[in-house]
């Protein structure tokens, strides 16, 4: 079974990650996508960051109603700060009938040579890119084993959805509605 792994901190998660996982599921042969919260990205400062299981359980309740997708702790389980090559070669292991590909922004391309083992995953897993904003595909990285998806382009992002909760702005349609409600229940993000 082909499945996407979408990597993220999902500080929360948005409509705009939902929309490319959808896009991903109906227009690749990809049979299922999972989001993979990371506890923390090797490649960012971890200053705003919301703690592992409110992430997790945001990115759990805006994909429970739909089959195709999951969300997945698996990294939480592995020595910090999260390398995706260890986290492919962990999975392989627990699901050695998968063949796992990677869903990434194009924004990711820029610092792919900085990943550990970045040759690694381009010579043994496919990479699924889609559009992100002042982005070229080419961003200075090697895009063998790689398809390059024509996904509509998401001008939304987490940090702007943080920063406008900060101001007093109402976002309850930027972010799934469980995961919106979670969020104003626990005030995150209000200070």
């Amino acid at each position: 079974m082909k499945t996407g792994l979408y990597f993220g901190s999902f500080n929360p998660i948005h409509i705009g990650h939902l929309a490319i996982a959808n896009f991903m599921i109906e227009f690749s042969d990809l049979e299922q996508l999972w989001f993979v919260v990371s506890p923390q990205n090797p490649l960012k400062e971890k200053l705003s960051l919301l703690k592992d299981y409110h992430r997790l359980e945001m990115v759990r309740l805006a994909v429970e109603d739909d089959d195709r997708f999951r969300a997945s702790d698996i990294e939480f389980k592995l020595p910090t700060p999260s390398y995706t090559i260890d986290t492919l070669a962990y999975l392989e292991e627990l699901n050695p009938g998968k063949e796992f590909q990677l869903v990434m922004g194009a924004d990711g391309l820029r610092t792919f040579h900085k990943w550990k083992h970045a040759k690694l995953i381009v010579k043994n897993y496919h990479r699924l890119i889609y559009p992100r904003p002042n982005t070229g595909m080419d961003a200075a990285s090697d895009l063998s084993n790689a398809t390059v998806v024509n996904a509509p382009l998401m001008e939304i992002s987490s940090s702007f959805i943080r920063q406008a909760i900060r101001e007093g702005k109402d976002v309850r349609h930027l972010v799934p509605a469980k995961a919106y409600q979670y969020m104003r229940e626990m005030h995150f993000y209000e200070k």
